[in-house]
């Protein structure tokens, strides 16, 4: 089971720094700390202060960093995020990054590590080493994307495009806020980063007596099948439902290594009114789920 630390739904998603500190502290095995920035799947953006903390956390316990950035350059109403490197000081880390979110090129792929203090550790030096070896082991090139970046991140037309697109997420954030923001059994924080929200269910209120109704009868049987385990989560068991009865797609939260009941949904539907639709019938779902 993988070790974590506590992102925070009473404080915008942010990391519990508290629970961060105690994990290093108390479990000496730990050689590094990884962060999502924006994060996936909550949507937050980590403050720089926030990262600063972190940054100090490693530089106590002796540890690497390691940032997944894909999201990076994908911030909108008003925030902005930091790269590791613009906080990291000393301390040995690597920022992840790659095109497949931010640029519009479906089936392309192209990723890539960037190796920060690499010679202060010989340890993380080896690390490092060990990383490209294995990767030019194992993975292709990707030539036709490696040409083309430089040449699409370079163009004078693309911040203005990605600004603009950013601009777009943000207004289906604050759309989604608007309708399900103050459904009372949610604990709802708007997103910042990243084209992602996660709603969690307030503690009690999911029940395994609760359901939609399903009208297709193979669907219900589906559905019966797979909620027919009493381990199923309260939020997969709500999922299924959505799915079944409503057409809907969510993603429930316990599959995040998580304790907390919920569901992610995608902020990349570009048409207005069936963004609106689906994120209504998602609320009136909900409120018939919990008078089932």
């Amino acid at each position: 089971e993988p070790l974590t630390y506590k992102l925070d739904p009473n404080n915008h998603w942010y990391p519990d720094l508290d629970d961060l500190y105690l994990k290093v502290k108390y479990n000496p095995n730990i050689v590094g700390i990884l962060i999502i920035n924006p994060d996936n799947p909550t949507g937050m953006v980590y403050p720089y202060e926030m990262l600063k903390r972190i940054v100090d956390i490693a530089k106590e316990f002796k540890l690497f960093l390691v940032s997944d950035e894909i999201y990076l350059n994908i911030t909108y109403n008003g925030v902005k995020s930091y790269s590791l490197s613009e906080v990291i000081e000393d301390v040995p880390g690597i920022a992840i990054k790659g095109i497949s979110k931010e640029l519009p090129w479906p089936g392309s792929r192209c990723g890539w590590m960037e190796y920060l203090n690499r010679d202060k550790d010989a340890e993380f030096a080896r690390l490092c080493s060990a990383l490209d070896n294995a990767k030019m082991l194992e993975v292709c090139s990707t030539k036709l994307p490696q040409v083309a970046i430089p040449k699409i991140l370079g163009d004078p037309r693309y911040m203005p495009y990605r600004l603009e697109e950013n601009q777009k997420i943000g207004r289906r954030s604050k759309a989604i806020a608007n309708i399900l923001g103050k459904v009372p059994q949610l604990n709802f924080n708007e997103t910042y980063g990243a084209f992602y929200n996660t709603m969690i269910f307030k503690e009690g209120v999911l029940k395994r007596s609760q359901k939609l109704k399903i009208a297709n009868p193979e669907a219900q049987k589906l559905v019966d099948e797979w909620i027919s385990n009493d381990d199923v989560a309260l939020d997969k068991q709500f999922v299924y439902y959505l799915l079944a009865a409503k057409g809907i797609c969510v993603v429930p939260i316990s599959s995040f290594c998580s304790d907390l009941q919920g569901f992610r949904v995608t902020l990349l539907e570009e048409n207005e009114e069936l963004l609106n639709k689906t994120f209504t019938t998602i609320r009136e779902a909900i409120e018939e789920y919990m008078a089932s």
